[in-house]
């Protein structure tokens, strides 16, 4: 697959018709493992302006999807290898559901779509890489997206380290109480 670059972890498809096989990974998987941010994806449609985006995104396991929420996007995940735990929020940064996904071997739901702008979410990702094919509508526009002020920021090293850790723990304690496990 022949790629453009636009940032150290964004490529998009070179050519009209977008394959993409096996191989064509590698470069996605050393792109994420180089990032800061710990992802890479590739994007078949053209541009950012697009009105249907989808990508192959790759990320390592201590990658953090900082929770936010789409005034007008509606987005979905189709897993294509590894585990990940979509976590939904309310305003308040209450855990209201967790949606536990994985690659179609796994026996867990592989498809994921959020069509409401009335909750946060974030992914947790429960193996060492996830890839998926997201799809999402576009334009692309950062002021479509709000982040809560609950979240701590990428660039907040140990904020955001020790959120993860505590959204963990939070995690399977929902998870372990929706099985009737009790914690």
């Amino acid at each position: 697959m022949r790629t453009t670059q636009l940032s150290p972890e964004v490529f998009f498809a070179a050519d009209h018709v977008v394959t993409v096989k096996r191989g064509d990974l590698g470069f996605l998987h050393a792109a994420a493992e180089r990032s800061e941010r710990r992802r890479a994806r590739v994007c078949a449609h053209k541009d950012p302006e697009e009105a249907l985006h989808e990508m192959i995104v790759v990320l390592r396991r201590d990658a953090y999807m900082i929770p936010d929420k789409h005034l007008l996007k509606v987005e979905s995940y189709h897993i294509i290898q590894g585990l990940a735990d979509v976590i939904l929020y309310d305003q308040a940064g209450e855990i209201v559901n967790v949606i536990q996904l994985g690659d179609y071997a796994s026996g867990r739901p592989f498809y994921f779509r959020v069509r409401s702008p009335n909750f946060y979410h974030s992914i947790i990702i429960r193996s060492d890489v996830l890839i998926y094919h997201e799809t999402a509508t576009g334009p692309f526009r950062k002021t479509d997206t709000v982040i809560p002020p609950w979240a701590p920021a990428e660039t907040d090293d140990a904020g955001r380290k020790a959120y993860m850790r505590d959204l963990e723990r939070r995690v399977d304690e929902f998870l372990a109480r929706r099985a009737g496990t009790g914690k």
